[in-house]
């Protein structure tokens, strides 16, 4: 039996989402984010790129040559770019893609570690995997506390920090180069102040609303086992080392907040 989501119950969950990134606070959090991501991904090239999210296009200042959304059901895809299907099947190649971008999905999906392992499974050797997430500490996860919020996106759904999402990174053989925050505001206030948002990018500040984690493969180095040569043995009868690759981790990863 297949533990993969219910297409309509994640396509309700993207009209849902949809309604709240076309509110006026909703576009704010949304420009605060593209300008986060604009810096770290203008540089990135190749042939394909995919963002998994339920927001607007957010990557599409990337010199990708060709970008995909995604969507769970056909008639919520809004481009001809668009992959259908489930967020942990995803019918691509391995290592297939140069961007892969996770738009506070890991959030509210049921098996966020599964949706994490397909999308670290399509990103190239010399790709990125970038994360948007909800940050626990600020001014939005503070108002989490108020009582029924949490029953309504964006503030619904397991908000995980990023030294959660590092260990589950390890599990894919994947390691951070970077988390940024982004979204600064005072609480009860939209994400609109510029100078609150610049001071808050200049020093990096762990206390925006979103933060926005950058991540690639490790490396995988082979270690070279020198061969142990036994006496009264000649030079020239020496046996060759042999090379052990690095162990991928076992996927499994533990749910939690």
């Amino acid at each position: 039996m297949s533990n993969s989501p219910d297409p309509i119950v994640l396509a309700q969950m993207v009209r849902d989402a949809r309604r709240f990134w076309s509110t006026e606070d909703g576009r704010a959090q949304w420009a605060a984010e593209r300008a986060c991501l604009g810096p770290a991904c203008e540089q990135l090239f190749g042939g394909h790129s995919l963002e998994l999210g339920m927001a607007p296009r957010l990557a599409d200042m990337c010199p990708i040559n060709h970008a995909m959304q995604w969507s769970p059901t056909r008639e919520l895809a809004e481009h001809a770019a668009t992959l259908v299907c489930t967020p942990d099947q995803i019918p691509l190649p391995d290592e297939s893609l140069a961007l892969v971008v996770i738009h506070h999905l890991l959030e509210v999906v049921d098996q966020p570690h599964h949706v994490l392992q397909e999308a670290a499974r399509v990103t190239a050797d010399d790709g990125r995997l970038f994360i948007f997430g909800w940050s626990p500490r600020g001014a939005s996860g503070l108002s989490r506390l108020i009582p029924n919020r949490r029953r309504r996106l964006p503030w619904c759904g397991q908000w995980r920090t990023p030294g959660r999402l590092r260990d589950w990174l390890e599990f894919v053989d994947f390691e951070i180069e970077r988390v940024d925050y982004c979204g600064f505001h005072w609480p009860g206030s939209a994400p609109r102040n510029a100078g609150l948002e610049a001071l808050g990018r200049r020093y990096n500040l762990p206390l925006g609303d979103t933060f926005m984690i950058r991540a690639r493969r490790r490396s995988q180095l082979a270690t070279v086992q020198r061969p142990r040569l036994a006496l009264g043995s000649s030079l020239g009868a020496a046996g060759l080392g042999r090379a052990t690759g690095l162990a991928r981790q076992p996927d499994r990863m533990a749910e939690g907040d």
